[in-house]
């Protein structure tokens, strides 16, 4: 009888047994990797800040197709919104009507900057840069996109210079008497 009862017994220890074994080989799901960690500053601002109050400078916007002031407009308001992709995606409508406008590169140059992709951020402020005046306010943004990606990226030696560039975008005005 002893026989008996131990089996009976450790049949029914035995699946208790096993999924408690089962339970401790298992591995824990996979973590969600962390979000990532909100930059110190906000390097869009940044870059804008360094193009407002220019008065060093006569800047002159040329007349464009309204299209490209409503693919604009819809880019700024889905920025505004958070919706960088769509942001991205309106201002390139307009770049595709008006391909050798600075200021929209420049835009463009500040969404990817947002959109944490840095790489094409420089490519694009850089295009505007080639493109557009050198010296007042879009110049100065130019070179503050790659004073703030420089930043992001570690890399110090060119972050000097692209500052040291910003400044040559500022000139004093005349003194007038």
């Amino acid at each position: 009888m002893k026989t008996h009862a131990s089996i009976r017994r450790f049949r029914l220890t035995l699946p208790a047994a096993a999924a408690v074994l089962l339970a401790a080989c298992a591995q824990p799901p996979p973590k969600a990797p962390p979000p990532p960690a909100p930059p110190a500053r906000d390097a869009v601002a940044a870059v804008r800040a360094a193009g407002k109050g220019d008065d060093s400078v006569v800047q002159v916007q040329p007349l464009r197709d309204p299209a490209v002031d409503g693919y604009l407009q819809q880019a700024e308001k889905a920025e505004a919104e958070g919706r960088l992709d769509a942001a991205a995606e309106a201002a390139e409508r307009a770049l595709k009507l008006a391909p050798e406008a600075p200021e929209i590169l420049q835009l463009l140059a500040e969404i990817e900057l947002g959109r944490g992709r840095l790489r094409e951020a420089e490519e694009r402020a850089m295009h505007s840069y080639r493109l557009g005046p050198r010296l007042g306010g879009l110049c100065a943004r130019n070179w503050q996109t790659l004073v703030e990606t420089r930043e992001l990226l570690g890399d110090p030696p060119r972050k000097a210079e692209a500052e040291r560039q910003v400044k040559e975008c500022r000139k004093a005005p005349p003194v007038r008497m």
